[in-house]
């Protein structure tokens, strides 16, 4: 079973088995030495390291924009979600939104700490004026911020 690894699973001792895989910017967010060690260990019994592929990061970056995620997955959640597309490996990861966008895209999503988000699908209100749009931002009708709710 082929596993794509977020930052935070080297950041404790969990179980691992199976086809491990993670990308270069998760290993570029791991500066904690315990980490780094755990990483390396990981290596040396055959984690490999990595980049997706365009096309499934147009695809991720359409599924964070269905699910109203876009504004705060970051590119590194980008390149799991791509990579485990890519690969058709679970995910491991306790980042709620990383989940959200994973559900949708048919990704399984392994939880470490936390409980196992549920689907969620946001709408984006103006604070100004109320009018809804697509995306966070600024809203063009009355300059007010346009923000994140549930649907």
């Amino acid at each position: 079973m082929k596993q794509v690894l977020d930052a935070s699973f080297f950041f404790a001792d969990y179980p691992s088995e199976g086809e491990l895989f993670t990308t270069p910017s998760v290993v570029g967010e791991l500066r904690d030495l315990s980490a780094k060690c755990r990483f390396e260990n990981l290596l040396a019994r055959g984690l490999k390291v990595r980049e997706p592929v365009p096309e499934a990061l147009d695809q991720v970056e359409q599924a964070s924009g269905k699910t109203g995620d876009r504004s705060v997955i970051s590119r590194t959640d980008r390149d799991l979600l791509a990579l485990a597309l890519m690969l058709g490996a679970g995910l491991h990861t306790d980042d709620f939104a990383l989940q959200n966008v994973a559900q949708s895209l048919g990704i399984p999503v392994t939880p470490l700490r936390q409980r196992r988000a549920q689907p969620i699908r946001w709408k984006f209100r103006c604070a100004g004026c109320g009018r809804y749009y697509r995306e966070a931002g600024e809203c063009p009708v009355c300059g007010a911020a346009i923000k994140r709710k549930l649907k």
